[in-house]
């Protein structure tokens, strides 16, 4: 029997962190692989557009979806202790966050700097998340996929284990955002954590802890009410976190900005520096910007808010004006973090801000 519940033409308002009151034809809650994959399998033979979404925590619904809203609710951890490691195998409807309180409750230590990330594990392979000097590819050891691109039954499914060395992971991207991989699910991710803690303090923390006391559950409680008192609530205003990425550009082109500007910069792999996104749209006419309900965060620039009804057009709006803005002055094409979901599919970036 497939554990699976069904709802037709209904509001997507709860299912999305930046609650925009869109519509699907059918929104499908799934806890198993099998259910999983008989529903894929469907929308695959029946020509059915689907997307599968865990929290909802990074996306921007663009129009009412025509087909079918895939609720991952897969979960489950296993855990294999080693001489010198922990090996986590974790389903992909796990939350993040749930899995870093649940394995420092178990001594388990090093996700701390990762508290309070929105968002499930799935999501966490797809975006390489990462805050505080930690990522996840920095913990990853494999991703575990549900390939369709070739034709499957529903008693023999395609499943295969990328390691992480193949999965490209960067700054907020992966191989999983490829359309080479539009016909893929996550259901698992294998993590691997030494039983020998560093503990990771990242500048900004280092005014709030002291060296000769750290531990891991203080460094979680600190990130914890970091974040609590800068980042707005999902709950309460609607947001999907940092709607642009930091972007990162070639050190010829940071050095010009430097001397003009006195802006963060952080060094980068290949001669490469980062610019603060925040900074730059922080020193903008447009840094207050509101259209209708959807307005820029007051603590932090990257983040676009829904106050109360805001529609996507109207956050849309906002983006362009800003993405144009930064574009004219800085000559640096911020890109976005969210992906932006149509009335099929999703839509490229580039096809949104020209």
């Amino acid at each position: 029997m497939h554990k699976k519940k069904y709802f037709f033409n209904q509001s997507l308002k709860n299912l999305n962190t930046f609650r925009i009151d869109v519509t699907a034809k059918k929104i499908i809650f799934i806890t198993t692989i099998t259910s999983l994959i008989y529903i894929l399998q469907t929308c695959k033979l029946s020509r059915i557009p689907y997307i599968i979404l865990g929290e909802g925590s990074n996306v921007l619904f663009l129009k009412n979806y025509i087909g079918i809203i895939i609720i991952n609710r897969i979960k489950g951890i296993k855990i294999i202790e080693q001489k010198n490691a922990w090996l986590l195998h974790v389903h992909s409807g796990e939350k993040w966050h749930n899995l870093v309180k649940y394995t420092l409750n178990l001594g388990i230590l090093g996700l701390e700097n990762l508290a309070l990330i929105p968002g499930c594990i799935g999501s966490a392979a797809i975006q390489n998340i990462g805050a505080y000097g930690l990522e996840f590819k920095d913990l990853c050891q494999y991703v575990d996929v549900i390939s369709f691109k070739k034709s499957i039954t529903y008693t023999n499914p395609s499943t295969k284990r990328i390691y992480s060395h193949s999965c490209n992971f960067s700054y907020r991207n992966s191989i999983f955002k490829d359309p080479c991989h539009s016909e893929s699910a996550i259901i698992a991710v294998g993590i691997k954590i030494s039983k020998k803690w560093h503990p990771i303090i990242f500048p900004s923390l280092k005014n709030y802890i002291q060296p000769k006391c750290i531990t891991a559950h203080k460094i979680f409680n600190i990130i914890c009410k970091i974040r609590i008192k800068k980042l707005p609530d999902p709950k309460k205003i609607g947001n999907a976190g940092s709607f642009f990425k930091n972007p990162i550009i070639t050190q010829q082109h940071a050095k010009k900005l430097i001397s003009l500007y006195n802006l963060p910069h952080y060094p980068q792999l290949k001669g490469l520096v980062k610019i603060s996104g925040g900074w730059l749209i922080e020193n903008s006419k447009y840094k207050n910007i509101k259209i209708g309900d959807a307005a820029i965060h007051d603590k932090n620039k990257l983040i676009l808010i829904n106050i109360n009804r805001a529609t996507s057009q109207e956050i849309l709006q906002i983006a362009k004006i800003i993405h144009a803005h930064i574009l004219k002055k800085f000559h640096i094409w911020l890109e976005p973090e969210v992906d932006f979901i149509g009335s099929q599919k999703k839509i490229k970036a580039s096809d949104i801000f020209t």
